[in-house]
């Protein structure tokens, strides 16, 4: 992925341009995280993609390789219990709102991926559907995101290995969606999620022998 994108910004006149992108919206368990990254303007990064279209290996190599070359960069991530208090969207933006303000570069426009952008936020924005697949900061900004929240979420798989968060990253698959009927919830589901939400009724409605 080259800068052609991102170009077509600098020469309206923007000469720092953030990349915005999070990772785990989707997921039952775990925070969801949100990177910004600034990348210079002559940048050439091998193999720079969307996240998700990338192997895991991959991703990790270019974790290290954007955060040596990137003019700034920052990740934030928003718990679960914030999730469940404010919505997932709410805590995107959160976390997305948090990393730009982390930055050691102040950004003159931030490139958001999706089709919203971030509220109450007084930088200049731009969101881009699809970002990740045509903005090569928006594709490094979701590297970090991926990478930082996969590690929090195989860390989690050590306290809670019944689980299997190393293998699912908390999705809802069917390994998952097993140990939530056997286990119920633990402390970093997000029980406003309506699949959590049903494992824990059940769970209360099942008679316990004592």
């Amino acid at each position: 992925m080259d800068l052609s994108f991102d170009k077509k910004f600098y020469d309206k006149g923007f000469l720092s341009i953030a990349g915005i992108d999070e990772a785990g919206r989707g997921p039952l368990a775990g925070p969801v995280a949100a990177a910004a990254v600034i990348l210079p303007i002559d940048i050439s990064i091998p193999y720079l993609n969307d996240s998700k279209k990338l192997t895991e290996k991959r991703r990790n190599e270019l974790f290290g390789i954007i955060k040596e070359k990137a003019l700034a960069y920052s990740v934030a991530v928003i718990g679960n219990d914030k999730i469940d208090e404010v919505n997932i969207l709410q805590a995107a933006f959160m976390a997305m709102k948090n990393a730009v303000q982390c930055l050691k570069v102040v950004p003159e426009l931030c490139l958001v991926d999706g089709n919203h952008k971030i509220p109450n936020f007084n930088i200049n924005q731009e969101a881009v559907v699809d970002g990740d697949a045509k903005s090569a900061a928006i594709a490094a900004a979701s590297i970090l995101a991926k990478v930082t929240r996969d590690k929090i979420m195989r860390d989690y798989a050590e306290k809670f290995p019944q689980y299997g968060f190393d293998k699912h990253k908390g999705y809802g698959t069917k390994i998952h969606m097993e140990a939530l009927k056997k286990y119920g919830a633990c402390e970093i589901h997000r029980k406003s999620f309506a699949p959590v939400k049903t494992a824990i009724a059940n769970r209360a409605a099942k008679p316990h022998n004592f």
